[in-house]
């Protein structure tokens, strides 16, 4: 199976965005699926593309497979999300080697604590626990992680 294309959003499609957002926040048994949680997250998409993010999406030929938003100039991964249909088809590790491509030194992320099976996979990824905080948009206890480029020794 190929890979959908990472290529950077379009503005028409910030609603889709929002829409698999939801979805796949949903498949992590922390939400529920409302229009108050789908219309919170496709305002939040327009806010934080205003305040720095550079938001990227997996194209399958034309389906939105999932999201990818980045801070570059924080080197700070904000979001990954796929959609439901499209996970456990190794397609976050394709986004993470995307992201590394994007910085390639060092990423900061944060995810929530409940959300066991996303920090143990970020740890498999060679992130690294630093320590706990409360997001000041969700009230989520976060988990944050750090990960570098390791240098050649010798």
């Amino acid at each position: 199976m190929s890979h959908p294309i990472i290529r950077p959003a379009r503005t028409d499609e910030y609603d889709e965005i929002g829409r698999v957002w939801m979805e796949s926040w949903v498949s992590t048994g922390l939400a529920e699926a409302s229009n108050f949680l789908l219309a919170n997250l496709r305002a939040r998409v327009q806010r934080e593309i205003e305040d720095g993010w550079t938001l990227f999406v997996a194209d399958d030929n034309g389906t939105i497979a999932a999201m990818l938003a980045l801070h570059l100039p924080k080197l700070y991964l904000d979001q990954l999300f796929v959609a439901p249909a499209y996970q456990g088809q190794s397609l976050g590790r394709h986004l993470l080697a995307f992201t590394r491509s994007q910085m390639p030194n060092e990423i900061e992320l944060r995810c929530v604590r409940e959300n066991e099976k996303a920090w143990r996979w970020y740890e498999r990824e060679g992130f690294v626990f630093e320590t706990e905080d409360i997001s000041p948009v969700t009230g989520f206890t976060m988990k944050c992680y750090r990960w570098k480029r390791q240098r050649p020794t010798g």
